[in-house]
């Protein structure tokens, strides 16, 4: 795969299982031992992730920089999701996606995500000239 790959319309399924470690107990979300709204978060970045990162060149990656989710819907655990993620806009190195999330009954979510290609060198750069926090 290469970056001439990467169009609006590209799409991209994922199958996570509902396990406790995603459940919105586990994560401090909520109490239920239901599907979390922060593991929906981790869902729909990576699936967006995977999707973009292969086709960059070495040394360019991408980094989450909006992302805003409408969970509909309660999903137990031992059930599973099915995310699809779609590029709807490329913006010179700005790439908007549009997922949707079901479980094995109906909708539980929806979610609009933005990421930003970076060179890795010089975000590393910028990091490393931030100081050491102290408490």
């Amino acid at each position: 795969m290469n970056i001439e790959e990467l169009r609006v319309g590209l799409v991209r399924e994922a199958v996570h299982e509902v396990n406790l470690e995603r459940s919105a107990k586990t994560l401090g979300s909520g109490t239920l031992e239901v599907l979390g709204t922060p593991a929906i978060a981790v869902m729909v970045e990576q699936i967006c992730r995977e999707m973009v990162d292969p086709l960059l060149d070495a040394g360019r990656t991408t980094v989450g920089s909006k992302l805003n989710i409408h969970h509909l819907a309660p999903t137990p655990v031992g059930d599973v999701v099915r995310l699809q993620a779609k590029v709807v806009s490329i913006e010179i190195n700005i790439i908007d996606f549009e997922i949707m999330i079901w479980d094995s009954i109906e909708l539980v979510g929806e979610a609009v995500h933005q990421r930003v290609i970076i060179d890795v060198d010089r975000f590393l750069k910028r990091i490393h000239a931030k100081p050491p926090h102290r408490l």
